[in-house]
């Protein structure tokens, strides 16, 4: 008794088929010479084995995942790039305007002031803001009103007795009194934005200023 031989895959796959398979490349395989291949198995399957309709069932269901998970993959891709470009048109908008950022470390000019707001909590008194310089040093400590949600201050530019602080990054730091205790108050420094960038990493969204990048997401004011 003579055996059979298995077909070759080429022997299973129709002209189009192979041509559609040299087109994408010799490690993927394609829904028509896929579903060539089933047709194939079921008709030179041993009529003593048959392939049971649980493994047929499957190796659609595989077939139909993994060519589906690659359809997904795609669309979010696409999805992803066009809300990528979204954020770019909708920040640069931002340019040459000013906002009020989550931060604590600013830019003073030569001549210039720092500006920002305090997001004071209700109940709070006594709310002081410290400016340090590069080094760590305390150069002033003033009060600021707590009259409101946002509460604005501009610092001068000048120390505890007047003189005015060389240009460069100074950091500020704000505290607020709550019935005896002391507790930080976020800050909010007013930030020019220079330019606008995507975040390699996390593709979100990053103002560029003289202080540094800020995270649109920490933007609380667009002024």
């Amino acid at each position: 008794m003579e055996t059979a031989i298995a077909p070759s895959i080429s022997e299973i796959l129709s002209p189009r088929a192979i041509a559609a398979a040299s087109k994408r490349g010799k490690q993927e395989l394609g829904q028509e010479e896929f579903m060539h291949l089933m047709v194939m198995q079921l008709k030179n399957q041993d009529p003593f084995k048959p392939l049971e309709p649980e493994q047929f069932l499957g190796q659609l269901a595989q077939f139909s995942t993994v060519n589906g998970i690659e359809s997904m993959r795609n669309s979010l891709s696409g999805l992803s790039a066009s809300l990528q470009g979204s954020q770019v048109l909708q920040g640069a908008n931002l340019v040459g305007r000013s906002v009020f950022a989550a931060g604590q470390v600013a830019q003073l000019s030569d001549s210039g002031t720092i500006s920002g707001a305090l997001g004071v909590p209700a109940g709070a008194s006594n709310v002081q803001v410290r400016v340090i310089d590069a080094g760590g040093g305390l150069v002033r400590t003033f009060s600021v009103p707590a009259d409101g949600e946002l509460s604005e201050f501009s610092w001068d530019g000048r120390d505890s007795v007047g003189a005015r602080m060389p240009a460069g990054r100074y950091a500020l730091e704000a505290v607020a009194s709550f019935g005896g205790r002391q507790e930080s108050v976020e800050m909010l420094l007013r930030q020019r934005v220079d330019s606008v960038t995507i975040d390699p990493a996390g593709g979100s969204l990053r103002l560029n200023t003289a202080a540094g990048a800020v995270a649109l997401g920490d933007v609380r004011r667009i002024m």
